[in-house]
């Protein structure tokens, strides 16, 4: 008994330290970065679904969040009424006040009057939150969607998850104009409409020591877009 107990710590302690490696990747990974192209893997246990459509108040477009939901070998049974099958869940977003959450590989956008279907973009993504910035739609008829998502393999492991670095976009509610604000390679931290000026604040670190790592001597950018304005350029300032 007191041998299997030793056992079972043993392997306890494997797995809490290969968690602990993985945990510990960098992200960004520099070698080679502009000679070797990473295929990104492809998983044929997954099928890409829509979740149902989501009509942001005040405005004329659909929102269709898609993304990809792993599916058993044993294949799929149906039970009438019922919105799991196989004991999977067909959700795959979250719907809160203006902003749409999930890990989701695009969006779909679509005008209320018509049946064609656009998508907002033709690269591996994972956006991570999608949000309609109505104050700003309000005050100047500007109708505005920012997104938090990871737009490249940054640690070059084939795969494009939340281990590779956050990026900030914009676009209009048509899908239209789709634009990223944040430098390849920065890291997002946070972002913030002041309502008042109608501007969109985002604070970015940048790995300045190319060890791939983000740590206390890399650098703390700092941004704001006056959304106000058809053309959103990016200002930085220095408040330290």
């Amino acid at each position: 008994m007191k041998k299997l107990h030793i056992t079972l710590i043993g392997i306890a302690i494997l797995f809490l330290t290969s968690c602990k490696e993985e945990v510990e990747k960098p992200k960004v990974t520099y070698d080679g970065a502009s000679k070797t192209k990473v295929l990104i893997k492809v998983d044929s246990s997954q099928i890409q679904i829509a979740d149902l459509p989501i009509q942001m108040e005040g405005t004329d477009y659909l929102i269709h969040p898609i993304a990809d939901l792993s599916i058993r070998e044993k294949g799929i049974k149906s039970r009438y009424g019922s919105s799991s099958v196989n004991d999977l869940s067909f959700t795959i977003s979250n719907y809160g006040e203006f902003e749409i959450t999930g890990f989701l590989q695009n969006l779909k956008f679509q005008k209320i009057d018509s049946d064609s279907i656009k998508k907002l973009t033709d690269k591996p993504v994972l956006i991570q939150t999608a949000t309609y910035l109505k104050s700003v739609a309000d005050k100047t008829n500007n109708q505005i969607m920012v997104y938090t998502m990871v737009d490249m393999d940054t640690n070059k492991d084939g795969k494009v998850d939340t281990s590779d670095i956050k990026a900030l976009y914009l676009s209009e509610i048509s899908g239209e104009k789709f634009t990223k604000i944040s430098y390849d390679f920065q890291e997002l931290i946070d972002w913030k409409l002041i309502g008042s000026k109608n501007r969109l604040y985002y604070r970015t670190i940048e790995d300045t020591n190319k060890n791939g790592e983000f740590d206390k001597k890399d650098v703390i950018n700092y941004y704001y877009i006056d959304l106000s304005k058809k053309e959103w350029k990016i200002i930085d300032y220095e408040p330290v």
